[in-house]
């Protein structure tokens, strides 16, 4: 490994505990990918929940909190994935004090290591948006692919350690999508049938990224005719990282190092694997659950942005959530504040939703919650979420955004 002054330092102590752990840890992480050197970094994004900290984990952040102030705070604006607590409604959703007690620890320490506590997984759609050519340092799967392929930022998925550690030093190891050799298209995609809802995006997210299957593929997908805005890239880049571990993904005409399909690779050495209506209706009938009760209709994973936030809000107007039915749209703080100041927040809780803030809903005990509130059938446009919850007891269903508040209303999957 090339280390620089700087960075010898860091490792050999001269400039705090925090730090030399943080090198010792990017040193073991260089190493195990043969990374010849580090990249400095200019952002951060911890995923940090306290459902994976666990107690251990938050007594090792606080260690860190623990040493003098100028050899604890990061070195570039390092910020915070969902967290697992809604302070305001956590005993609403039968969350317990003591889960609350080490979501407050975490965040403690965290202030105490200068982290920025914006609890989002759309941080790209709400805050310091990457540009092309960035090197960054970011933990959550969604927040990552959105950032390589629609800005032409450049990371890694890091894990909670790993952010942190580049968080304190201000580098991460150069490897896999910092190399620009390691983002030309490696499986090439035909669409053949155009996705027009948010769910749709996601599931042609879950056909590319499980046909993909790894973290070393890169596809490209040609045949997209019109332009998708971020809510689409959102949940189709969300949805391809929860079904294939992929980082990166170009969209021929359309994300900004793909302005053709020679750009990104060789066609003539690349067949085109198609994509058509059967494919995308052979993917919706995997999420039955049509004429039974609804426990709980949930619009998470990823946070909701403000347009998201109207569309349910209009939806639900003049509607009310049904008495056995519980709705939860989940955003970021700045999302959310945005929401209340238009409005929008009152109109969805005046129908009998509830909108969450700075969670997000796998992160959040959602196990322990479904046991307290007898909560089974699970109803989203989420297709990552559709796609993780069922790890956690839930029956899952999957509908567009129109669907799920009918069924909401109805108490049944419409």
């Amino acid at each position: 490994m090339q280390l620089t002054s700087e960075e010898q330092a860091m490792l050999d102590g001269e400039l705090g505990e925090p730090r030399r752990w943080a090198m010792e840890h990017m040193l073991r992480v260089a190493r195990f990918f043969d990374a010849p050197d580090l990249v400095e970094v200019t952002q951060a994004h911890i995923m940090a929940d306290t459902e994976s900290l666990g107690e251990a984990g938050v007594e090792f952040l606080e260690s860190l909190a623990a040493a003098p102030a100028a050899d604890r705070r990061v070195q570039v604006p390092t910020i915070t994935d969902p967290r697992g607590i809604d302070f305001c409604h956590y005993q609403r959703l039968r969350q317990t004090d003591a889960m609350a007690a080490l979501e407050q620890r975490a965040i403690d320490a965290f202030e105490a290591l200068g982290v920025l506590m914006t609890n989002t997984c759309i941080n790209y759609q709400t805050i310091l948006p990457p540009v092309r050519g960035e090197h960054l340092a970011f933990g959550d799967t969604g927040v990552v692919i959105y950032s390589n392929s629609v800005f032409g930022a450049y990371s890694n998925f890091e894990g909670g350690p790993s952010a942190l550690a580049a968080g304190l030093t201000g580098r991460t190891p150069r490897y896999g999508l910092h190399l620009d050799a390691n983002r030309r298209a490696t499986t090439r995609f035909r669409v053949t049938h155009q996705p027009e809802q948010l769910s749709d995006w996601g599931a042609l997210g879950a056909l590319v990224g499980a046909r993909a299957g790894s973290y070393w593929e890169v596809p490209v997908v040609e045949g997209i005719e019109v332009t998708p805005g971020s809510d689409e890239l959102k949940h189709f880049g969300a949805a391809m990282a929860s079904f294939g571990s992929v980082p990166l993904f170009h969209l021929v005409g359309i994300t900004p190092e793909a302005p053709t399909l020679e750009a990104v690779c060789n066609p003539g050495e690349l067949a085109a694997a198609e994509i058509g209506a059967a494919d995308f209706e052979e993917f919706f009938a995997r999420y039955g659950g049509k004429g039974e009760k609804v426990d709980v209709v949930v619009f998470s994973a990823p946070q909701l942005s403000l347009v998201e936030m109207m569309s349910i809000a209009d939806l639900l107007d003049g509607r009310q959530v049904h008495a056995d039915t519980t709705l939860l749209a989940v955003t970021s703080p700045v999302v959310a504040a945005d929401a209340r100041r238009m409005g929008l927040v009152e109109r969805i809780e005046a129908a009998g939703g509830l909108v969450l803030e700075g969670m997000c809903f796998y992160q959040s005990y959602a196990r322990e919650m479904a046991e307290a509130n007898g909560w089974s059938r699970l109803l989203t446009n989420s297709v990552k979420l559709a796609n993780i919850i069922g790890g956690y007891g839930y029956q899952p269903t999957l509908a567009s955004m129109r669907d799920c508040v009918e069924s909401a209303v109805a108490g049944e999957v419409v």
